[in-house]
Protein backbone atom coordinates (compact mmCIF):
# COMPACT_ATOMS: atom_id res chain seq x y z
CA UNK A 1 0.00 0.00 0.00
CA UNK A 2 3.04 2.06 0.53
CA UNK A 3 4.18 1.73 -2.62
CA UNK A 4 1.20 2.45 -4.57
CA UNK A 5 0.83 5.71 -1.97
CA UNK A 6 4.44 6.36 -2.93
CA UNK A 7 3.84 6.50 -6.36
CA UNK A 8 1.11 8.56 -6.41
CA UNK A 9 2.56 11.04 -4.43
CA UNK A 10 5.58 11.21 -7.08
CA UNK A 11 3.25 11.47 -9.96
CA UNK A 12 0.93 13.85 -8.11
CA UNK A 13 2.99 15.76 -6.47
CA UNK A 14 0.01 14.97 -3.76
CA UNK A 15 1.26 13.60 0.14
CA UNK A 16 0.95 10.60 0.52
CA UNK A 17 -0.53 11.39 4.28
CA UNK A 18 -3.07 13.40 2.41
CA UNK A 19 -4.02 10.72 -0.21
CA UNK A 20 -4.49 8.33 2.77
CA UNK A 21 -6.61 10.84 4.73
CA UNK A 22 -8.62 12.17 1.67
CA UNK A 23 -9.31 7.81 1.36
CA UNK A 24 -10.62 8.15 4.88
CA UNK A 25 -12.92 10.78 4.04
CA UNK A 26 -14.24 9.12 0.94
CA UNK A 27 -15.28 5.79 2.51
CA UNK A 28 -17.63 7.92 4.96
CA UNK A 29 -19.04 9.73 2.46
CA UNK A 30 -22.78 9.76 1.61
CA UNK A 31 -22.14 9.62 -2.94
CA UNK A 32 -25.94 10.32 -2.74
CA UNK A 33 -25.93 13.39 -0.78
CA UNK A 34 -25.49 16.87 -2.83
CA UNK A 35 -24.18 18.61 0.14
CA UNK A 36 -21.36 15.65 1.18
CA UNK A 37 -20.20 15.23 -2.81
CA UNK A 38 -19.70 19.25 -3.07
CA UNK A 39 -17.89 19.03 0.41
CA UNK A 40 -15.89 15.65 -1.10
CA UNK A 41 -14.76 17.72 -4.53
CA UNK A 42 -13.88 20.77 -2.36
CA UNK A 43 -11.69 18.72 -0.31
CA UNK A 44 -10.18 16.77 -3.13
CA UNK A 45 -9.08 20.56 -5.10
CA UNK A 46 -7.52 21.51 -2.29
CA UNK A 47 -5.64 18.30 -1.72
CA UNK A 48 -4.74 18.47 -5.33
CA UNK A 49 -3.79 22.40 -5.54
CA UNK A 50 -5.99 22.01 -8.40
CA UNK A 51 -9.06 24.63 -9.04
CA UNK A 52 -12.30 23.05 -9.62
CA UNK A 53 -15.30 25.29 -11.90
CA UNK A 54 -18.73 25.68 -10.84
CA UNK A 55 -19.50 23.91 -13.95
CA UNK A 56 -17.35 20.88 -13.10
CA UNK A 57 -18.35 20.92 -9.72
CA UNK A 58 -21.90 20.38 -10.65
CA UNK A 59 -21.35 17.69 -13.14
CA UNK A 60 -20.18 15.57 -10.86
CA UNK A 61 -22.46 16.45 -8.15
CA UNK A 62 -25.59 15.22 -10.78
CA UNK A 63 -23.60 12.48 -11.62
CA UNK A 64 -23.21 10.68 -8.53
CA UNK A 65 -26.52 11.91 -7.54
CA UNK A 66 -28.48 10.44 -10.50
CA UNK A 67 -25.99 7.10 -10.60
CA UNK A 68 -26.70 7.04 -6.74
CA UNK A 69 -23.19 7.10 -6.02
CA UNK A 70 -22.14 4.40 -8.30
CA UNK A 71 -20.12 5.42 -11.33
CA UNK A 72 -17.82 3.09 -13.75
CA UNK A 73 -14.80 3.98 -15.52
CA UNK A 74 -16.69 5.05 -18.44
CA UNK A 75 -18.84 7.50 -16.63
CA UNK A 76 -15.85 9.11 -15.46
CA UNK A 77 -14.36 9.41 -18.46
CA UNK A 78 -17.67 11.15 -20.17
CA UNK A 79 -16.76 13.74 -17.48
CA UNK A 80 -13.49 14.15 -18.30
Amino acid sequence: MDDMLKKAEKKTGVNSNDIKKLAQSVNGTDLTDEKSIRKLVKQVAKVANKPVSKRTEDMIVDTLVNQKGKIDQSTIKKMM
